[in-house]
């Protein structure tokens, strides 16, 4: 369709001689049907009801002011948008309002409630599952290990949802919609969720101790230990994260979007991922 209504416009106004009448395939704007893109957007536009980009009960565009002023509730009735614009992505079910949760509840909304188990696996088997994950496991790890690389992508490294994270071990880690952050979000974010996770944490280490203790077997003991050591690690990288997120929160940074994402993102240091792909290079603001 699109190169059929090239070809009249250039006959229409004589350009036959100056521009060809194919297309190449990157520059066909109407996007062709494929499944594992067209369901990672789906992913993305669940994220964005979930921060209130958008919403299930008006079309478009919804929120995108800035520091969260002006932020009505009242138009995400549907699917409720977060109300503080923090959604943790982490890849153990630490957290109730996580993004997987909100993912599956999207999908119970916006289609009907009795496939909601059919759905779900029609999504996890478009995001290569590893063998023997469920389908809540699967968008769970893609959430937490690949959903901002596409979404980094998507938006030429000018990401709107920017996720803080702890570090490699992926301790914690959560996404922050830029429109609705707002001075009292890193303290929010450390007292709601960080504080919390870090005594979460060391509740599992000491049970995982007795676990170990009681195994029988030489393979559970084994995986038991390797879980402790994990959950060491983390505990660790979560501590030292909980320190500079209470420094940063101290400073109540402020951001002014007319600056553009690369200046505002490099104001977090290393609190956020991908800090040297958003800020490095060329500044394609």
């Amino acid at each position: 369709m699109e190169e059929e209504n090239n070809r009249l416009f250039i006959e229409c106004f004589g350009l036959q001689q100056q521009i060809a009448p194919d297309i190449p395939e990157d520059r066909i704007t109407l996007t062709r049907p494929d499944r594992e893109e067209d369901i990672k957007r789906l992913v993305s536009y669940a994220i964005g009801c979930t921060m209130g980009r958008y919403s299930l009960d008006k079309p478009g565009l919804i929120y995108a002011h800035s520091g969260n002023v002006g932020f009505d509730l009242s138009q995400y009735k549907t699917f409720p948008t977060d109300p503080d614009g923090i959604v943790p992505v982490t890849g153990t079910a630490w957290f109730a309002d996580d993004a997987t949760s909100r993912f599956v509840e999207f999908l119970g909304v916006a289609w009907p409630k009795e496939h909601l188990e059919e759905n779900l696996k029609f999504v996890a088997d478009s995001l290569a599952p590893n063998r023997g994950e469920s389908p809540r496991d699967t968008i769970r790890r893609y959430l937490a290990t690949a959903f901002y690389k596409h979404h980094l992508q998507t938006y030429k490294r000018r990401p709107i949802y920017w996720l803080f994270s702890s570090g490699k071990q992926r301790a914690f880690q959560c996404l922050v919609y830029l429109h609705r952050y707002q001075e009292g979000t890193l303290s929010r974010m450390r007292t709601e969720y960080v504080i919390p996770l870090q005594g979460m944490i060391a509740s599992r280490i000491e049970h995982l101790a007795g676990d170990i203790a009681a195994a029988t077997s030489t393979a559970p003991h084994k995986k038991l230990e390797k879980d402790r050591e994990t959950l060491l690690k983390q505990q660790a990288e979560l501590h030292a994260y909980d320190e500079k997120l209470r420094h940063h929160a101290d400073k109540k940074i402020a951001l002014d979007l007319d600056d553009g994402v690369k200046v505002n993102y490099g104001k977090f240091g290393d609190l956020l991922a991908e800090v040297n792909a958003v800020t490095g290079g060329r500044d394609n603001e």
